[in-house]
């Protein structure tokens, strides 16, 4: 039996339009509310209520649940994770999909996922070292080499908290200065082992003992075609419909599924607290191994789109099986289709984006595959407010046919916007594997 019929979303991003859409497909008909910092139409026309706010505000988000008489929480972005926004729910005895503060930091904190992993012997950790000042930073960096180098900021920094050698440090000398600013900042960071592969996500299902995989997902970072300029939150993404990515063995898929329950396994027992929500890997295929990039404590975004839009098990049922831990009984069962993310963005994302200008969503034509992210509505019009306006995701028996799904209907959204043409086509997929070829040769 349901226990769960008043569900609150706390976000208001393609994220949480996609979970707002899962819920909707349940044969349970949940009353659907929201929490959001914008007002975000896609949402608001879904919601039973909706009310805009800081929802980073643990007092504020728990208010509204108990006014609007909350069963179930799903918790979307990160930020309000950090906050204990979670905590503060289950406080007030109503449940919640996303972990509490002290496991979010799996997330929140890359230094203490890095340390959890050596404390635990995980395998997949690049070698790397925690820094506060700038002592011994001189020495790590000639180890790893010039071009071999990862800088990642503790903590979160709006994915603007990473530097790479060779894509945005381009000496020895540049990373010291960026370290020594850091310092100065009174930030803590890390420097990593750059590892050279395919990266990936691989998210699941956690309910407190166990975790169970969704398809993998491969997300485009880089703002341009052919995978130039800077880095984004995230421009696309695809799957296929066999479940695994062209570039992977399926070793590298066991791999990362193994590194996952570990690195849970160990987070539960180090925090002394049951992780209920979803646990998101990013990793790298390299031509020695899987390594991990990060962790994430929530759906990715683009990648919930992907893997939402997919879904056929219940979602309400799943989430009502992550609470009570019987996800084990729960058969969890993805359409066998690849589907394809892109996303539309204001000119100047991410680093100068034009701010408030309106986009014309009128001439979609399958409104279903259509995702609102950061836009803002004012007297019936949309407006993107700087950040990653809005997403299609085409689904396909095939990879080509998804993408030219979701190509022809990105196309008919109209504005001050543009879009990664490549995401999802035979020519990058082919250079993604070409790529992976090389370096599995080169290592033979």
């Amino acid at each position: 039996m349901l226990k769960y019929k008043r569900v609150l979303i706390v976000g208001s991003g393609a994220r949480e339009h996609a979970i707002a859409r899962a819920l909707q497909r349940s044969v349970h008909a949940p009353d659907i509310f929201v929490l959001g910092s914008t007002q975000q139409a896609g949402l608001m026309a879904t919601a039973h209520a909706y009310a805009q706010g800081d929802i980073n505000d643990a007092d504020w988000v728990t208010q509204c649940a108990r006014d609007w008489q909350i069963d179930l929480a799903i918790i979307g972005p990160e930020a309000p994770l950090e906050k204990g926004v979670a905590d503060a729910l289950w406080q007030q005895d109503i449940a919640v999909i996303g972990p509490r503060k002290i496991l979010a930091q799996i997330e929140t904190s890359k230094a203490f996922a890095r340390d959890l992993m050596q404390r635990h012997a995980i395998s997949g950790l690049p070698r790397y070292q925690r820094f506060d000042n700038i002592s011994g930073v001189q020495a790590f960096l000639a180890t790893l080499g010039e071009h071999a180098y990862v800088i990642k900021v503790d903590g979160l920094a709006g994915g603007k908290g990473v530097k790479v050698a060779g894509d945005h440090l381009h000496s020895l000398t540049e990373a010291h200065h960026w370290c020594e600013q850091l310092v100065a900042a009174q930030k803590t960071f890390l420097i990593e082992e750059k590892c050279i592969g395919e990266e990936f996500s691989l998210l699941g299902f956690c309910d407190g003992t166990d975790i169970f995989f969704m398809p993998p997902v491969q997300d485009h970072k880089r703002a341009f075609v052919g995978d130039q300029g800077p880095n984004t939150g995230g421009m696309g993404s695809f799957s296929c419909a066999d479940h695994s990515l062209p570039f992977l063995q399926s070793a590298d898929l066991t791999a990362a599924q193994d590194i996952s329950r570990h690195v849970l396994r160990a987070l539960q027992q180090q925090c002394q607290a049951s992780y209920i929500g979803i646990l998101y890997g990013g990793f790298m295929a390299t031509a020695q191994g899987v390594r991990v990039i990060e962790f994430n404590a929530r759906f990715g975004d683009p990648e919930a789109l992907n893997l939402l839009t997919i879904l056929r098990t219940d979602f309400l049922e799943i989430c009502q099986a992550m609470v009570a831990g019987k996800l084990a009984e729960l058969p969890l069962r993805f359409l066998q289709q690849a589907t394809v993310c892109k996303y539309v963005v204001p000119q100047g994302y991410p680093d100068a984006p034009v701010k408030n200008s309106e986009i014309d969503i009128s001439a979609v034509q399958h409104p279903e595959q259509l995702y609102l992210a950061a836009i803002d509505v004012h007297e019936n019009k949309l407006y993107a407010t700087g950040s990653r306006a809005a997403a299609v995701v085409g689904v396909g028996d095939t990879l080509a046919v998804a993408e030219q799904q979701a190509e022809s209907e990105v196309r008919r959204i109209k504005g001050n916007i543009f879009h990664r043409e490549d995401i999802g086509t035979a020519q990058l997929i082919e250079k993604r594997v070409r790529h992976m070829r090389e370096l599995r040769e080169l290592s033979a």
